[in-house]
């Protein structure tokens, strides 16, 4: 397909050879766009003018704020098609992106070798069931049979990468030697009582696929996946496939973007070894919501979450993750691995696909952020949907399980109305809806708003009959009966407490049966949080996000306002707010840095996110002493006494502007929990990394006193949904794993 230069021409952003000064000065972006017909009767079809320079607006404003080297992005929205490419390909050669620039998928290979393993199912030729060792010769069979099904789930107890040397391979290898990698290791768990994401266990699917067709994994892809989806730029990512379109990979270190270092993916080869364009990925995408690969049905259940055996779901279907999204059903799947950052985001209801991909990794965060502006440009008419921010930990909890029955029933219903989904069988309505009232009992959950936002957080689970969506869906059946399925769309955007105010009215006005209601005290609270929520809203902030505004200043007296009008429940502008801290360099700038994580505090003051970058900024000025009070506000809270557990603790510190920092934090993190021999453990690494040799040695102590100490029977603490594809110690992603539903 012919390139055109749109708008900015073919100007860089960043235009030096080698490491690259992130606080050079900036060129402006330049942009590269495939052609695409105005004319309806043509397929694809552009997007109106508007929506166009909505999309372009969003992604200048994310790349405004951070180092970027290359970024491509698709969208289509039934037959309306966008993709443009954003910077360059090749710094050191000044080379732009284009929509014909291939990047590695990492993750996102996992969806193709998952539809290729439902292909060979529907052929006969695979059974799901199957123990994966009668299919792959080279891996032995385990304590446990694995069957293929547990593979696509990750749910098989076949181990993850255990240490660096298993995560930086440099040689080509075979099929046979990627599995003799791990062949000898056992399993971590019995399957299915675990999730554990595992990119060995789609090495064993890849091979099981060229066992049960008689090709290469590299030929079936080709022929059967990447041909009939209309990828031609697709392939296995080896020497031998690449060309001057593929991009070349950096990583960020200190204040520079550095080459990435060299890894041969032939060693993931089935869980991360293929490379394409946006375009392709959109082919893809298409195929997958069209059923053009596998059968309505087949992708049905690759979209449906799997369980464990005690009920829990793990959010991840066959190749796919999947999940609501503020009452969309999202189809996705994330990558990262050295040289790229992709994510592959599709919406069956809405005949929707979003794709990025980066040659900068580690941009999990900025994937997903910018996967959500999009969606909000392309299907929410541009409004910016914001979390809620609630003082009271009851008003707290209460919220959160009203904006899960919400979200779970218009995404699901959409889903199974709309596109290949069923919901769960219908039973028991009445007792379901008289379940919902009693877990939002306002007396009930104050006994203990911990154990009852645990309790929230599993409403939608198998083990208690998938409660929330039962209720959910019923309440958009009845709600697109009295006011149609455009309806339903608009609770995408004006949010849960508008959801549950229509299916009060419409209990008056269509005599809906009292065994289908919520409780009256439960009533009570909807009218009443949704009366404080329309308070604070204002206009003049709904279509815009502060942190992408040139002069942010100008809307702080808006924000107070906003506040002011309702303070313990409104529109929680910390995450906008921590982004615009975010853009002042803490070394250069730390006054203007901590005014505005200051102000996202006196906005939201038991906001852990805000409470937590805080705590880091003063502890980058080194007053200590500081911190600890505000994790102790942050923890007060029952959402922050889940995430700041221990475990949760550990995991907010993987992105701590440096060691001293972490260590600051961990000192706090042993007085909020000193009975935790884990923290003390970190803090003590932190120490001795330091060379505070005697701090390390008492923190030591302390560990072993704790693992010594007798501990309380207590209810394990639920990991904290991470941000998808949030960087770590291993440099290959998850797949997109849900945050914020």
């Amino acid at each position: 397909m012919r390139l055109a230069f749109v708008r900015y021409g073919a100007a860089v952003l960043l235009g030096l050879a080698g490491p690259v000064s992130l606080a050079a000065p900036r060129a402006s972006l330049g942009m590269v766009c495939e052609p695409a017909s105005l004319d309806a009767e043509q397929s694809p079809r552009a997007f109106s003018e508007e929506v166009r320079g909505a999309l372009d607006a969003v992604v200048r404003a994310e790349l405004s704020q951070g180092p970027v080297a290359g970024l491509s992005v698709g969208v289509t929205r039934g037959a309306e098609r966008w993709v443009c490419a954003y910077g360059l390909r090749d710094v050191g050669r000044k080379l732009p992106a284009t929509p014909r620039t291939t990047y590695r998928m990492a993750s996102v290979t996992k969806s193709f070798t998952a539809v290729a393993v439902l292909q060979l199912v529907e052929q006969g030729k695979l059974n799901l069931d199957a123990d994966i060792s009668t299919l792959v010769p080279t891996y032995p069979a385990k304590q446990w049979p694995v069957t293929v099904r547990d593979l696509l789930g990750h749910v098989s107890g076949v181990p993850t990468y255990d240490g660096v040397a298993s995560t930086r391979n440099v040689k080509a290898v075979s099929t046979e030697a990627a599995i003799a990698a791990f062949a000898g290791k056992p399993l971590a768990f019995e399957p299915r009582t675990r999730y554990l994401y595992t990119t060995w266990g789609y090495n064993l699917l890849g091979a099981a696929v060229e066992t049960a067709s008689g090709q290469s994994y590299r030929d079936y892809l080709r022929e059967h996946i990447f041909k009939p989806a209309g990828m031609p730029n697709a392939d296995l990512d080896i020497t031998a496939t690449r060309d001057e379109h593929q991009a070349k990979g950096y990583r960020i270190q200190g204040a520079a973007l550095k080459p990435s270092r060299f890894l041969d993916v032939s060693s993931r080869f089935a869980g991360g070894g293929t490379r394409a364009t946006v375009g392709d990925m959109l082919g893809f995408g298409r195929a997958v919501l069209s059923h053009t690969l596998v059968s309505r049905e087949t992708m049905g259940r690759m979209q449906t979450s799997m369980s464990t055996l005690d009920g829990r779901l793990t959010d991840y279907g066959m190749g796919f993750a999947t999940y609501p999204l503020r009452g969309h059903y999202v189809v996705a799947h994330a990558g990262g691995q050295p040289e790229t950052t992709t994510l592959l985001m599709m919406l069956p209801a809405e005949d929707t696909v979003i794709a990025l991909a980066s040659n900068v990794e580690g941009e999990a965060r900025r994937m997903r952020r910018l996967s959500i502006r999009l969606l909000e440009q392309v299907l929410e008419e541009g409004n910016t949907r914001r979390d809620v921010y609630v003082a009271d930990p009851v008003d707290a909890v209460v919220h959160e399980g009203l904006s899960r029955v919400a979200s779970y029933g218009l995404s699901y219903h959409q889903w199974a109305t709309r596109g290949p989904g069923v919901l769960p069988e219908e039973t028991d309505l009445p007792g379901a809806f008289a379940q919902v009232s009693a877990m939002l009992n306002r007396k009930e959950i104050g006994r203990d708003t911990r154990a009852a936002l645990e309790r929230v957080r599993s409403g939608h689970d198998p083990r208690l009959r998938a409660l929330f969506i039962r209720v959910g869906a019923h309440m958009a059946r009845t709600l697109e009966k009295v006011h149609g399925g455009a309806r339903l769309k608009d609770y995408t955007v004006e949010g849960p407490l508008a959801f549950f105010e229509d299916y009060l009215a419409a209990c008056d006005a269509k005599q809906v049966p009292e065994a289908e209601r919520i409780s009256e005290s439960l009533r009570a609270d909807v009218l009443r949080l949704a009366a404080s929520w329309k308070r604070a809203q204002l206009p003049e902030l709904q279509r815009l996000r502060l942190d992408e505004e040139k002069n942010p200043e100008a809307r702080w007296a808006a924000l107070r306002k906003s506040v002011t009008a309702s303070p313990g429940f409104h529109p929680d502008y910390s995450d906008e707010l921590l982004r615009i801290a975010e853009g002042f360099a803490w070394r250069k700038q730390p006054a203007a840095r901590r005014r505005w994580l200051e102000r996202a505090v006196e906005l939201q003051p038991r906001g852990l996110d805000a409470r937590w970058a805080l705590a880091e900024a003063l502890l980058a000025a080194n007053p200590e002493e500081a911190v600890l009070p505000h994790l102790r506000e942050a923890v007060a809270t029952p959402q922050g006494t889940l995430a700041l557990a221990p475990r949760n603790f550990l995991k907010r510190l993987i992105n701590a502007e440096s060691t001293a920092v972490a260590a600051g934090l961990l000192r706090a993190g042993v007085a909020l929990h000193p009975d935790a021999p884990e923290l003390w453990d970190a803090l003590a690494k932190r120490e001795q990394s330091l060379g505070r040799k005697a701090a390390a040695t008492a923190a030591l102590r302390e560990a072993k006193r704790a693992r010594e100490a007798p501990r309380p029977e207590a209810a394990p603490v639920p990991s904290v949904p991470e941000v998808p594809g949030a960087s770590g110690p291993v440099p290959d992603d998850h797949g997109l794993v849900p945050a914020g539903k």
